[in-house]
């Protein structure tokens, strides 16, 4: 009833968002004579206001035309190369190059917000290397006939993707993934599969979640499974492809993200009005950048959000030797080959330092001298994978770590 009553709300708001929309164009556009009155810069930043607050984000592009390579400024051409019911394999294929470098595999977070989050991560990567990206579907957009979706199937799309690599390429797993894409590579460990990777990098995902437990760690500890049943999963409505499906809704993991730190978000608006109103076009279209991404969200499947607590935050079956997926136990201990890279945050408040290191214990077969960690100092969960730091510091050492092992 939840999703039904947050569709009504959006059609609620659609005569004021026409009004608002109005406002803009007769305050706002220099060929409008009211937009020269006292008073028009304060009517159309509010009204932007209104729209950018009520207005729903469609999924993001990624929106890299072309990078640089040796020197180079090269086209990068974005194309699916595997297309699954829940997710496509995106290559962002540099036109022209012969040599495009080592094939990275960057396994994005299915856990609300789309794989665009990762455009920093990929624009770095691109430079150096022959780069595809898990882009996970939004599952109200998929259609009951495929099935459910459980934690299970992620590990099979994660091991399916690698065999498509045939032992080439190096996974980097960012936040939530760490934990399927090392579930798959044990399993394909204990076959003696060839096609495991050639390195795995396991960026601020919660390995062992009982080593400095975040808030996000204890909401999750607090709840049973039945409550997360109960409260947050709901039936897809009619109006989507992925009619009656069980989800969590992105409009709920927005609240949540926006819950857990209110007073920036609204300083921040509170901000973007000011600067609309004083004409600072630089601060205006960051704010823009940032929350036409961060407003984004997508359904996750029920059946895999709720085993995702299960396993990893409530049980913590991985790291206690509990896990079985696919049929199968899961033995970390048996990955042998594939070199293992950890980057923490030293400041992340979703996986704790150590949540990630962990890793190293778990995969005790790893030869010592194919182990790496970095600790990013003055470093945030989101720093870790984008911003100024990784590009400058944390990157460069990730390019090390693959060319040795490539």
């Amino acid at each position: 009833m939840l999703y039904e009553l947050h569709e009504m709300q959006h059609a609620y708001f659609a005569p004021l968002r026409m009004m608002a929309q109005a406002a803009v164009g007769l305050y706002g556009h220099p060929t409008s004579p009211l937009s020269y009155t006292p008073i028009a810069r304060a009517i159309a930043a509010g009204s932007e206001l209104i729209l950018r607050t009520t207005q729903r984000y469609d999924k993001p592009a990624f929106n890299l035309p072309e990078t640089t390579h040796a020197g180079q400024t090269v086209a990068v051409i974005e194309e699916v190369v595997i297309d699954k019911p829940f997710c496509q394999l995106l290559h962002f294929r540099k036109d022209g190059v012969q040599e495009p470098g080592p094939m990275v595999l960057i396994v994005a977070p299915l856990s609300g917000h789309y794989a665009t989050l990762l455009r920093d991560t990929v624009r770095a990567f691109i430079q150096d290397h022959d780069v595809y990206i898990t882009d996970w579907k939004d599952a109200k957009s998929v259609s009951m006939a495929e099935g459910p979706f459980h934690f299970d199937d992620y590990v099979r799309y994660v091991r399916d993707f690698l065999t498509w690599f045939s032992g080439r390429a190096h996974v980097v797993s960012v936040c939530q993934p760490t934990v399927p894409v090392l579930v798959a590579v044990s399993l394909m460990a204990a076959e003696q599969d060839a096609a495991s990777p050639r390195s795995m990098v396991m960026m601020g995902g919660p390995i062992d979640t009982r080593r400095n437990p975040t808030t996000v760690n204890a909401f999750a500890l607090e709840h049973s499974l039945d409550w997360f049943s109960e409260n947050v999963v709901y039936h897809v409505p009619g109006k989507y492809p992925g009619y009656s499906r069980r989800v969590y809704p992105g409009f709920l993991q927005h609240a949540g993200f926006v819950a857990m730190n209110p007073g920036r978000h609204i300083a921040s608006h509170r901000d973007y009005f000011y600067h609309l109103i004083q004409g600072d076009g630089e601060s205006v279209n960051s704010h823009r950048a940032f929350y036409d991404e961060y407003n984004a969200v997508m359904d996750l499947p029920a059946e895999y959000y709720l085993e995702t607590i299960e396993h990893v935050f409530q049980e913590h079956a991985l790291p206690r030797g509990l896990l079985e997926s696919c049929g199968q136990q899961v033995r970390p201990d048996l990955i042998r080959t594939p070199a293992l890279l950890t980057v923490e945050g030293e400041l992340d408040d979703i996986s704790g330092n150590g949540q990630t290191e962990a890793a190293h214990g778990l995969c005790s077969g790893i030869p010592a001298d194919r182990h790496g960690h970095i600790t990013g100092r003055d470093v945030g969960h989101y720093g870790i994978f984008s911003g100024r730091r990784f590009r400058e510091v944390i990157y460069p050492q990730l390019r090390a770590f693959i060319a040795r092992f490539d």
